[in-house]
């Protein structure tokens, strides 16, 4: 292909990441392909994982910060008897092996459930938070005391699939931001033998889902031209964000992409919605935020990202 270009089609592209790749190492992947070079992620998965990935290509990059908060839905194995020190198995054995590794299946479940709702969780030390501009995981590499850095994460579920001998499967539900191991690694703890994280698959982004995702040697089978189609190709005007749409007449289109406020009236389902959709001609032209304009149900939208230009 030619050099990668800034134009071109916009929305969001869903690949199955595999193992051994970073996620930028996708994101660079998917520049040659589509011949873009605008082209951003949702959200990180370790090399080790694998599964949904979210890439904005185009104008959509402007809407990452709104996608990197969706919910993530994951697929998992945990192996009890050994702890590691970044709780996954890339990481050195912390201590022995414990001579009775298998966790009772009723226990675990029970232990499982403490681990859903609102919790205080604890980034890994060998993670890519930062302090003072440093990662944690440099720190951890030099020796250097890693801060105890509590974050306020939620799971809204967590379901022991299967438990065999020393190993569990799990299906876990929870917000941006979670640490999967740092679960995993508190479970064993609690249930005494230990335990880390030895295969993650990321199947769900919000409402995307893993089975509408390509895989990077697929998506280079087909002929380059045809590469952005449905399901793993989701245009602009058809990305699921949860705020109502107005429509905007050809002049009020024209204001809002050159960052503009307009007056719009709002359908019922609007009134009061802190974001709105602004398309113009079935495309999505930007989210704005309302201004009330008295008690009617005419407000004045504020252009926040223009998406359209």
């Amino acid at each position: 292909m030619t050099g990668a270009t800034a134009d071109g089609p916009a929305g969001l592209l869903l690949v199955d990441k595999p193992e051994k790749l970073t996620s930028h190492d996708v994101v660079d992947e998917a520049r040659r392909l589509l011949d873009r070079r605008r082209i951003g992620h949702t959200g990180t998965l370790d090399p080790a994982a694998t599964g949904l990935l979210v890439l904005c290509v185009g104008r959509a990059v402007r809407l990452q910060s709104f996608l990197t908060g969706f919910d993530k839905t994951y697929e998992g194995e945990m192996l009890f008897g050994v702890e590691t020190d970044t709780y996954d198995r890339d990481g050195s054995p912390v201590g022995p092996r414990h001579p009775a590794p298998d966790p009772d299946p009723v226990r675990l479940r029970e232990e499982a459930a403490r681990f859903t709702g609102d919790l205080l969780q604890t980034p890994p030390p060998f993670s890519a938070k930062k302090v003072a501009g440093r990662k944690f995981y440099d720190l951890a590499r030099r020796g250097e005391a890693v801060p105890h850095a509590p974050k306020s994460v939620r799971v809204s579920a967590l379901d022991i699939l299967e438990v065999r001998g020393d190993r569990a499967t799990f299906r876990i539900s929870c917000s941006s931001g979670t640490y999967v191991r740092s679960i995993v690694h508190d479970i064993g703890k609690s249930l005494g033998p230990g335990a880390h994280l030895v295969a993650l698959r990321r199947t769900a982004v919000g409402s995307f889902r893993l089975e509408d995702a390509v895989t990077l040697p697929a998506l280079e089978a087909i002929p380059a031209g045809e590469r952005l189609v449905r399901p793993h190709w989701i245009p602009l005007a058809g990305i699921p964000l949860p705020y109502p749409t107005v429509p905007l007449a050809a002049a009020e289109a024209t204001k809002v992409r050159h960052g503009n406020a307009v007056p719009v009236r709002l359908p019922a389902g609007a009134v009061g919605a802190d974001w709105i959709r602004l398309e113009a001609g079935g495309e999505l032209i930007a989210l704005a935020e309302l201004e009330p304009l008295g008690r009617g149900a005419v407000a004045l939208a504020r252009p926040k990202i223009v998406l359209s230009e």
